[in-house]
């Protein structure tokens, strides 16, 4: 087992296989050997959503938290897909989180914080990342949280 994924679940994460695409994409591709994208992943767990709706609607605060951290960890299951071994990762390079919002609400920071604060505890200073948690009108499927990221892999040898 990996260190990263020995990490993971001391901090109680199995990660789950990478989901299968709803549309005409893949989970993550590999760049030049060193970046990988990840795609947009949502808070299903065991292919449900953990919660559905709105942020300052009919999901509180810390649900949506909980969803930004469910949809971390799709976004490392995604990760592994393409890499095989967490271990592989120098850093977080980048976390671009959406946030289904409500008129009004304006906390999407501390959404997002679900994920960025999982992936500290994880990778250490190499999990801080630079970040955007944007708000919008609607996300497919309902779910009130999406989350995409850019990691860096190490040289390999």
């Amino acid at each position: 087992m990996s260190v990263i994924e020995q990490r993971l679940m001391e901090a109680g994460v199995v990660l789950p296989k990478a989901a299968k695409p709803v549309a005409a994409y893949v989970p993550s591709v590999v760049f030049c050997d060193r970046l990988v994208y990840v795609s947009g992943q949502d808070c299903r767990k065991d292919g449900e959503l953990l919660h559905q709706g709105k942020l300052g609607e009919s999901v509180s605060l810390e649900e949506g938290k909980a969803c930004a951290r469910q949809s971390i960890i799709n976004c490392l299951a995604a990760l592994k897909y393409s890499i095989h071994d967490l271990d592989r990762v120098k850093r977080i390079v980048k976390v671009l989180g959406f946030v289904a919002s409500a008129p009004g609400f304006g906390e999407q920071p501390y959404v997002i914080n679900g994920a960025s604060e999982l992936l500290i505890q994880v990778f250490g200073e190499n999990g801080k990342h630079a970040r955007a948690a944007l708000g919008t009108n609607e996300l497919p499927f309902g779910t009130p949280v999406e989350i995409e990221m850019i990691v860096e892999l190490k040289k390999e040898l």
